[in-house]
């Protein structure tokens, strides 16, 4: 019996990002800002906006290196209260220069990647973690599957992204599993009772492996383009 995989997606998954610039404290800063449209949720590891629920819009903020505000949260909310949005949103922030994004597509999924690189390491690791804000460095993957996923795919697909971007890394020549400050956010369609939610988003799954390869070759691109000084780069994506 021959399987019969969906067909790709006519129109992306989530648009391309409207790039936003605002001055803070005389610095010129860069922002992305997507709409992901009704009916689309999203699991997400943001200060603002995380967890899983439906959500209107994504924002990805670049903000100064040494940022000590102390209410992350609320900033977001205004920068996207200032881009004109409205509605509930997932807000990310990142030191590195937003606008050098990296994107990359499989089979309809959509990766955008933005990556600084300076202060990395591996996940586990002896001593105490920081109880409060940390320093943003910070690789953000915001990626969609134009398909619906149950609440456990979404976590499945989180953990997906995560390992494709840790195998990323590794190609690149980075030894180290990501920056203290990494977040990810994937979007997907809500589910419905004409529409079939997927119950799996692992590496070897329909929708976890083309999700797997597009974050992959986002993030090869992206760390590229944040590490030009850095280690050299082994192979190509």
């Amino acid at each position: 019996m021959t399987a019969v995989l969906p067909p790709h997606a006519t129109t992306p998954a989530l648009p391309a990002p409207r790039l936003l610039t605002r001055t803070e404290d005389g610095e010129l800063l860069h922002a992305l800002l997507w709409t992901a449209g009704p009916g689309r949720r999203t699991i997400s590891s943001a200060v603002l906006g995380g967890g899983i629920g439906e959500r209107d819009w994504i924002l990805n903020a670049q903000v100064a290196h040494g940022y000590r505000r102390t209410d992350p949260e609320r900033h977001l909310a205004c920068l996207a209260a200032a881009a004109g949005v409205r509605g509930d949103g997932v807000g990310l922030m990142t030191a590195a220069d937003v606008s050098a994004y990296a994107h990359a597509d499989d089979g309809g999924v959509e990766a955008f990647v933005t990556a600084g690189v300076d202060v990395r390491g591996w996940a586990a690791r002896p001593g105490e973690g920081a109880a409060g804000l940390q320093d943003p460095g910070t690789i953000n993957v915001v990626v969609a599957v134009p398909a619906a996923l149950t609440d456990a795919a979404l976590v499945n697909a989180v953990a997906t992204a995560t390992e494709a971007k840790v195998q990323a890394l590794v190609e690149s020549g980075y030894d180290c599993s990501g920056t203290p400050t990494d977040a990810v956010c994937v979007v997907a369609d809500a589910p419905g009772p004409h529409r079939e939610a997927y119950a799996f988003a692992g590496p070897r799954s329909l929708w976890g492996a083309r999700l797997a390869r597009a974050v992959h070759r986002a993030v090869r691109q992206a760390v590229v383009t944040a590490g030009r000084d850095g280690p050299a780069v082994r192979g190509q994506a």
